[in-house]
């Protein structure tokens, strides 16, 4: 296990990651139209929606949604929306900040996004893909391998 792996709460990323993009939007001038600022807040909207949609999922299950412990866990969650994607806190989390790139109109605001998938990957979804594979085996798996990680 890495040092930074399940350390850093997803929300807590998503904040950096969206005041760098702030920071961005002063170093280069911003790419402005207005129509994209209406297609920034429907991303973030279907941002918000997803996360709300595995939220209700969790609840529905009576597990934890808390992924600092994913092995506190009861009960492996694979419907609703995790029938199309493992991480849709994290999908909703990517379009939230996505929509708020187009909304701040600045292309290095872009350049987080990667960033963003590229840590979540390492610290935040393989650590907690080891932690439900020994909690749930077998069922795991073969969800994992019928549904994407992202979508």
């Amino acid at each position: 296990m890495h040092g930074l792996d399940l350390k850093i709460p997803p929300l807590a990323v998503g904040a950096i990651i969206a005041m760098g993009m702030w920071l961005a939007f002063y170093t280069l001038p911003e790419f402005a139209y207005p129509p994209l600022r209406i297609v920034a807040m429907g991303m973030g909207i279907v941002g918000a929606g997803i996360t709300g949609l595995a939220m209700l999922s969790f609840w529905s299950a009576h597990t934890t949604p808390n992924p600092m412990k994913p092995t506190s866990a009861s009960f492996l969650v694979t419907s609703g929306i995790y029938r199309f994607t493992r991480n849709p806190m994290y999908l909703g989390l990517l379009l939230l900040l996505a929509g708020w790139a187009l909304y701040l109109a600045n292309i290095l605001a872009f350049l987080f996004l990667p960033a963003f998938i590229l840590y979540m990957n390492r610290f935040q979804i393989k650590p907690e893909e080891r932690a439900l594979t020994d909690r749930f085996g077998r069922k795991y798996l073969d969800y994992a391998s019928r549904v994407n990680r992202w979508i």
